[in-house]
């Protein structure tokens, strides 16, 4: 199955999906109601021959990745592999850099050690 089957809206929903989006977050952003979503959700698993919200990923990601549904388990643990390796830099505290994310912002502070040896040694300041 192809995503050239799938309406634009659907692309939409089924890419959304793809990325963890839940229905109502999917409905607030496209500026529909829940219902609509899963509509439209129920015509992408039809279409696409799936069940299940992760093997609806799993189908976004190949598709759109030009990834064969027929690779061997050999193959399919490299790509795995090599996937995570590019995402794990996303994942990873680097410069002490800590990120912390509320419902639908996310920002990045600064967290570094003070350098004076007083008796605030072990405070941190943010910048």
């Amino acid at each position: 199955m192809s995503a050239k089957s799938l309406t634009r809206r659907e692309s939409e929903i089924a890419e959304l999906f793809a990325w963890g989006a839940s229905k109502k977050e999917v409905a607030e952003r496209l500026f529909i109601s829940e219902r609509t979503v899963e509509n439209h959700a129920r015509k992408i698993y039809e279409k696409t021959g799936v069940s299940k919200v992760n093997e609806l990923s799993a189908w976004w990601f190949c598709t759109k990745f030009h990834i064969s549904f027929d690779l061997s388990p050999l193959k399919r643990k490299i790509i795995a592999t090599m996937l995570l390796v590019f995402m794990i830099p996303q994942f990873v505290d680097f410069d002490n850099a800590a990120i912390r994310t509320r419902t639908s912002t996310c920002r990045t502070v600064r967290v570094t050690r003070s350098r004076r040896k007083t008796e605030d040694d072990f405070a941190t300041v943010i910048m």
